[in-house]
């Protein structure tokens, strides 16, 4: 790469991304981003009025096309279908964000349900949507940048895979799966199909997003409530993240800037994961 490329990494100008969990909070500021930068940019999401609520948004910025496809990620026919209409619609994708995912309360612990009675099915559930809805998109998406011989592929998983976390036993190990998934596909994809392809992962700390909020946020008040102070205890910058707190890190994984970066799983987390209490 020559200097002049990278002084100028951030220009996504002819290149296309599909975004997967695309109207969640964090992944619609990633696509925003993307978009501020002038890529085209697929959001992949079952919910079509917020999915068409984001593209509204995303055609407002940059110059590239934005697109709302449909469909679960869980499902390879949905995936393959909205796949198949963002290559239609840009030519190719540059650019995968595999950000569905998410917990189940029914698989987290609490003072009427132990580890001992989370039902087998809650925790399948989580399983299913953190690591398969990863998964089934990599390999859909991956198989069209093998043939391609580029492209760049970023998870999103979650300090709850680097540091287990009280409680949401399911989402940790589901996402440290994530974390693990993500190395192993950046070594196969670079030796079995070309070195151009890179996959790397976003691990959030504590973002305040609606499945979270008032977990950390008193409903009423709006003060912390005890995890939440917890939390920012453990957290060296002494705040929960921002959804733009994402959008550097990403856009420079996904950039020429971070070429030679691939297998790595970056903490985005306010300094959580180095501190270590004391």
């Amino acid at each position: 790469m020559t200097q002049a490329n990278q002084t100028r990494p951030y220009d996504f100008t002819g290149r296309s991304a599909l975004v997967t969990g695309g109207t969640g909070i964090l992944c619609a500021a990633i696509a925003r981003a993307l978009a501020v930068c002038n890529a085209d940019v697929a959001i992949l999401g079952r919910n079509r009025e917020k999915g068409e609520a984001v593209v509204r948004e995303l055609s407002s910025l940059g110059s590239g096309k934005s697109l709302a496809v449909y469909g679960d990620v869980l499902v390879r026919d949905d995936v393959h279908r909205a796949a198949e209409e963002a290559i239609r619609t840009f030519g190719k994708i540059d650019v995968l964000v595999n950000g569905a995912g998410g917990n189940n309360p029914r698989a987290t612990t609490n003072p009427s349900t132990s580890f001992f009675d989370l039902p087998a099915e809650a925790l399948e559930a989580v399983f299913d949507l953190n690591m398969l809805g990863t998964f089934i998109p990599s390999q859909v998406v991956g198989r069209h940048m093998a043939a391609r011989k580029e492209g760049t592929i970023l998870n999103v998983t979650s300090m709850a895979a680097e540091r287990p976390l009280t409680r949401v036993v399911a989402y940790g190990a589901a996402k440290a799966g994530v974390s693990n998934f993500t190395r192993w596909m950046a070594v196969h994809m670079a030796q079995e199909y070309s070195p151009a392809i890179r996959v790397n992962a976003i691990s959030p700390g504590f973002f305040l997003t609606e499945q979270n909020r008032f977990l950390l946020t008193d409903r009423e008040t709006g003060k912390l409530t005890e995890r939440g102070g917890k939390i920012i205890a453990h957290t060296p910058m002494g705040r929960f993240g921002d959804a733009e707190d994402l959008t550097g890190a990403a856009l420079w994984l996904l950039s020429p800037a971070a070429a030679f970066v691939t297998g790595v799983v970056l903490p985005v987390d306010g300094g959580f994961s180095a501190y270590s209490g004391v």
